[in-house]
């Protein structure tokens, strides 16, 4: 074996070594980005609930009616892939009140975030 070969074999090893370091990087990541979101779904479930049970109007069906339209007026033509309530927003009375949502659409991801008046979800 020559000089050159275990140059070049010590090269793809390093290259080797240093792809795989970071792939297992990004994988962690990923882990820990999906983490917290599930904590933000768990979390805005628990608010919804407490919402609900404290005035109307944060029927669940509602508000993703209302985010869809939100999604369609602001990016005309995309389609919701996935739609995910991760905050609620309860304050006193109920025109303060906001719901955010988290929002896939074939454009990438969104956040889209709701307010109340007179009754009506709609797009803040």
């Amino acid at each position: 074996m020559t000089v050159v070969e275990i140059v070049l074999i010590v090269i793809a090893l390093l290259v080797l070594l240093l792809g795989g370091g970071g792939y297992v990087a990004m994988a962690g990541r990923t882990r820990a980005r999906e983490a917290k979101l599930l904590e933000q779904l768990q979390q805005a479930d628990r608010e919804l609930a407490q919402a609900h049970a404290s005035d109307k109007g944060w029927e669940r069906a509602t508000l993703e009616a209302a985010a869809t339209a939100a999604v369609a007026q602001r990016f005309p033509g995309a389609q919701v892939s996935a739609l995910q309530l991760v905050r609620v927003i309860d304050k006193p009375g109920t025109d303060a009140d906001e719901a955010v949502f988290r929002v896939e659409t074939s454009d990438g991801e969104h956040s889209i975030t709701l307010g109340r008046t007179g009754g009506v979800w709609g797009a803040s």
